[in-house]
Formats: C-alpha cells, sequence, structure tokens
C-alpha cells in the first residue's frame, strides 16, 4: 500500500486539528512531492518490485475537503472537478487496483460521494473515516469538531453508494473514561462499515498533547491496559468487520510518550498470547 502526502486542508468544523495530531496530520514519514511521482517512487522501489498489485492509500489531513484558497490557486472552476484530478492522479500504472481515501465525516456529501462511487466501475475503493470515540464530550475537549450524529450521516451517505468504509479508534484518550471504549464499539456495531483501525493514543513531538503531558495533565495508556482495550474491542466488535489494523506507531524521532509504543511486537506478540491463553475470538461476546 502507498502512503501519499495530498495537501489538502483539515475538516470544516474543525480548525488547528486534534490535539494529538502534529502538523504533518499524521503523515509525518511522508515527503511533499507530487502523487505520481511518489507512486511511481514506490513502485521502482524493492517493496514496489516485490507486489503486482497496489492499492494507494491518501492518508494525512482530510482528503475530500478543498478550501477556497485551493481552489482559487488551481486550474478548476469547482471543488468536484478539483479532487476528481487529486485522485485520478492515483492510476498511473495497471498495477494499481484501488484507493483508500481517508477523511472526516463532516467532509462528506452528496457530491463528493458520487465522485469516490465513479472509481467503483472499475476499482477497489475505500473510505477511512477518522471516528476515534463516540464520546461526544472527550471528543469536543480534543478538538474532533464534530459530533457521533455526523459519522452516522456520513456512513449512511457512503454506504447509499455502497461505498466501503473503516472507522479508526483509538484507545487512550485524553479525558476518556474506561466506558468509552466499550461506548464506541457498541455505536460502531450499530453501524454499516466493514473495518476498524485501532490505535492507542501516544504523545508526538510539537503537539497540544505533549503540552498536556509536560504539564502532568495527561498520562498515556500503558501497555497492559491497552492490550485489556484490545482484547475488549476484538470480542466484541461484530464478525464481519474486518480488523485492519491493532496498532499504530509514531516516527520514533517524534515520539515522546509512551516508549513502549515503539516497539509494535510488544502490542502484536502480547495480544496474541492472550487470545491464545483465554481461547478468545472476534465477536464472540457480541
Amino acid at each position: 500500500m502507498v502512503a501519499l502526502l495530498v495537501l489538502i486542508e483539515t475538516g470544516l468544523v474543525g480548525f488547528g486539528g486534534c490535539i494529538f495530531c502534529s502538523e504533518k496530520g499524521s503523515g509525518d514519514h511522508l515527503k511533499n512531492i507530487s502523487i505520481k511521482t511518489q507512486i511511481q517512487n514506490h513502485l521502482n522501489s524493492y517493496r514496489g518490485l516485490r507486489a503486482n498489485k497496489f492499492i494507494v492509500y491518501f492518508q494525512n489531513f482530510s482528503n475530500t475537503y478543498v478550501s477556497n484558497e485551493m481552489l482559487s490557486n488551481s486550474n478548476f472552476s469547482n471543488k468536484i472537478d478539483y479532487l476528481k484530478n487529486v485522485f485520478d492522479q492515483a492510476f498511473i500504472d495497471n498495477r494499481i487496483v484501488g484507493i483508500e481515501i481517508a477523511t472526516r465525516p463532516d467532509c462528506i456529501n452528496e457530491e463528493i460521494a458520487k465522485l469516490i462511487s465513479s472509481y467503483t466501475r472499475k476499482y477497489y475503493v475505500c473510505v477511512e473515516l477518522g471516528f476515534q470515540t463516540a464520546n461526544d464530550i472527550v471528543a469536543f475537549k480534543f478538538n474532533r469538531g464534530y459530533s457521533s450524529e455526523a459519522f452516522t450521516v456520513a456512513v449512511n451517505l457512503l454506504r447509499k453508494y455502497n461505498i466501503n468504509i473503516v472507522a479508526h479508534i483509538m484507545c487512550g484518550l485524553p479525558y476518556e473514561e474506561k466506558n468509552d471504549v466499550k461506548q464506541t464499539v457498541n455505536f460502531l456495531n450499530m453501524h454499516d462499515i466493514q473495518g476498524i483501525k485501532i490505535h492507542s493514543c501516544y504523545v508526538v513531538k510539537n503537539t497540544d498533547l505533549e503540552k498536556l503531558y509536560i504539564n502532568g495533565n495527561f498520562n498515556p495508556i500503558s501497555l497492559d491496559e491497552y492490550l485489556d482495550d484490545l482484547i475488549y474491542i476484538i470480542t466484541h466488535i461484530k464478525k464481519d468487520i474486518i480488523i485492519h489494523r491493532v496498532s499504530g506507531d509514531a516516527p520514533k524521532n517524534l515520539l515522546v510518550a509512551p516508549e513502549w509504543n515503539s516497539h509494535k511486537k510488544l502490542v502484536l506478540n502480547g495480544l496474541d498470547k492472550i487470545l491464545k491463553e483465554k481461547n478468545l475470538y472476534q465477536g464472540m461476546y457480541n
């Protein structure tokens, strides 16, 4: 999968981004070069030569949002044409078989859903929605900028056009309580989504969350606590929802805390051990 840096700003109702996001919108390892160049570089790389089919991933920031300033600096008269040009740049090689578009629920509308659905005739298409938690009070405090209802509206609209959806959720968020993870799982189970990505909340440099951490107002989730949350999510999420990932890791040069986040195998091995020892499996309590 190719990770792309697309210079599209954050959402319509959020300003400044969530307090845990870096200035590059969780794309700190990406370089500011054209989409075509990024794809071509990957296809020509060692990793690219090991496979023959690829999904282009529009990862950081909100990749269905176009500001008026961006539009005025382009050759396009409307935002849909602007977005179409962005997405069209992904299909430079017959080995590209799909696109995965990360965005926010408040950056989805009917026109955008129609545009995205137009690619389903030839390609695999999926939209990833940053959600994090069903607790709107917690979400307001970390500056998500939209309500859980907006997520529901976006899901219904995308599914109207048969577009697959992956929801991102986080454990150990600032201001979160233990039952919030349960609330989030119950909320997602009521929606027609096809996948989830699970992350822990970690602290990276130059974020508002780092300030909270330095001032002693935020304690990152421990590895054991995160494994407990993972077990709950896995055993309670619906069986037909694909779990795409169970951890997210920050670049080591930017990670402030917790230290265990830089060791993904601690999560994978720890989770595997618990699942096997207790004979647990996805959806067993759903």
